[in-house]
């Protein structure tokens, strides 16, 4: 595949929406602006920018289930492993942790082939949508029917967006993404699977299970782990 995939968002998980948000002040130092719902998987989120010129479209999510939907629909697992009993107990303990990311991708029904092919079940291609002030956002997104996130939350999930992208009508936040590293256990065939959906220029080494990312905030640098869940 041609490397046009790039970083479309990180994504931290919360217990709740409200610990996230102070989370998200007190670690980076801005509050993070608006977001939205996800009827198709009971979630709900807020959204910051975090753009650079090698990452044009990149933002930040901080999701947790949402209180008024108790079950994700449909009987389905809810997206990035947020149903799994160890990832909740891990976030009610110990708090917001980034937990995964998301890569856009040109052709996602190419890129789910090419994962295929290497005999990873990236999932369905599921549809999904949420209103915003600005109108309705509508994207496809890869989920499993099981929710896992694979290699541990450092395989990324894949987008493709609508005509628009969230990213184009938020604000600068003062937090711009630096770098992203990753080391599985399993790196080798963790590169392989990068290469085969085009994501280049991402440092992936052997070692303990851990998704990084390192952001420049006005905080100063701050480097943000999974810590392996």
């Amino acid at each position: 595949m041609t490397p046009t995939a790039r970083i479309d968002h990180l994504v931290v998980a919360a217990d709740t929406l409200a610990q996230g948000e102070a989370w998200c002040e007190a670690t980076l130092g801005v509050v993070p602006g608006p977001g939205g719902q996800h009827p198709l998987m009971g979630t709900h989120n807020r959204l910051l920018r975090i753009a650079t010129v090698d990452h044009p479209r990149a933002y930040f999510e901080i999701i947790a289930a949402d209180p008024a939907v108790p079950v994700a629909p449909e009987g389905r697992q809810r997206w990035f492993d947020l149903d799994d009993a160890r990832v909740r107990q891990l976030l009610r303990d110990d708090g917001p942790r980034l937990l995964h990311w998301v890569v856009q991708v040109p052709d996602l029904q190419a890129a789910v082939d090419a994962l295929a092919a290497q005999h990873i079940d990236r999932g369905r291609i599921l549809s999904a949508s949420r209103m915003t002030p600005r109108g309705l956002l509508q994207w496809q997104i890869t989920v499993r029917d099981d929710g896992q996130r694979l290699f541990d939350g450092c395989l990324p999930t894949l987008i493709a967006w609508g005509e628009t992208h969230p990213a184009s009508g938020m604000p600068d936040s003062g937090v711009s993404l630096h770098r992203v590293t990753v080391r599985h256990p399993r790196a080798d065939a963790l590169r392989r699977a990068l290469d085969a959906i085009g994501l280049q220029r991402i440092d992936v080494a052997e070692g303990a299970t851990a998704l990084c990312a390192t952001l420049l905030t006005p905080r100063g640098t701050v480097r943000l782990a999974s810590g392996g869940i």
